[in-house]
């Protein structure tokens, strides 16, 4: 009997959490970081309808979310990442505010779009 109480179709395949935890810890904050605003700046895009997909995925509500989310993230993170790291990501961030008040039917207020109160008003 196996030892894990669900046991997929080939145990072998089950991760190894603790070489996961040896990998993680080896990784720059960093790292982790940019990882995550790169993740959420692509989660967004694609709620925003950017991808050869268009409005398959499109969803602003959600989109609303991922971007205010990575403006936190960025808010919170500017003094522990470079410029370097920081700089690109910032871009992005406008990129994608700007994207959503061009999606929307009723464009938010400037300083009422995703992430403004973190950013300050975005403008074109």
């Amino acid at each position: 009997m196996s030892e894990t109480p669900f046991p997929g179709p080939d145990d072998a395949e089950q991760p190894d959490f603790d070489e996961m935890t040896r990998d993680i810890a080896e990784v720059p904050a960093v790292e982790v970081i940019v990882t995550v605003a790169v993740n959420l700046m692509s989660a967004a895009a694609v709620k925003l309808g950017l991808t050869e997909e268009g409005d398959k995925y499109k969803d602003l509500d959600e989109a609303r979310k991922l971007v205010t989310a990575l403006a936190g993230l960025l808010d919170a993170s500017a003094t522990e990442i470079s410029s370097f790291h920081a700089a690109p990501l910032r871009d992005g961030l406008k990129s994608l505010q700007l994207a959503f008040r061009e999606a929307s039917i009723v464009p938010d207020e400037p300083g009422q779009g995703p992430g403004e109160k973190y950013t300050g008003p975005v403008y074109g």
